[in-house]
């Protein structure tokens, strides 16, 4: 099979179908063997919406995973998709550290207020369990909306990460 002379496609017709440049007898190689200093293209195992979904699946884990695999480090797409895991999961164990020292603190002011306190502790402790209960719903649920976004080849670019995760896929 003939490979393009410029970009090291394997071709078929007259035509590059990568980059189109056309195929004559002397752009041509021979059959089998890629011209010298083109390598051929890589064909990645998963499509790229996959790989993308798959970003999201374990956050951190699974981000570093496709940023550091060899065909999806090259792939955009996929490279956008790991790093805006990567900055969303770190964002939110950090909401939720900042969550826990708040918390804690209010916590210990109304211990040492004394017992007289213990039925506003009650309605607070309440309001702490209900806000962290919102809280981590709504990372679930853009969680699993983001998986399934990436699955269906949708970009969908967080407020303030996306645009980082933009800047380093681009790189």
């Amino acid at each position: 099979m003939p490979f393009c002379a410029s970009c090291g496609t394997p071709v078929e017709g007259k035509f590059c179908p990568k980059c189109g440049a056309a195929m004559g007898a002397a752009a041509q190689t021979a059959a089998g063997a890629p011209p010298p200093g083109a390598q051929p293209a890589v064909s990645a195992p998963m499509a790229d919406n996959v790989a993308s979904a798959l970003c999201y699946v374990l956050g951190l884990i699974t981000g570093i995973v496709f940023l550091v695999m060899e065909p999806y480090s090259k792939n955009r797409t996929v490279r956008f998709h790991a790093f805006q895991s990567i900055f969303m999961n770190v964002a939110i164990i950090a909401v939720d550290i900042v969550l826990a020292i708040v918390f804690n603190i209010i916590l210990r002011i109304f211990w040492t207020v004394g017992p007289g306190s213990l039925g506003a502790f009650g309605l607070f402790g309440t309001l702490m369990s209900l806000v962290w209960l919102v809280f981590w719903l709504g990372s679930l649920g853009l969680w699993l909306y983001l998986i399934i976004s990436a699955h269906q080849g949708k970009t969908v670019v967080l407020p303030i990460i996306g645009p980082l995760a933009q800047k380093q896929a681009a790189a």
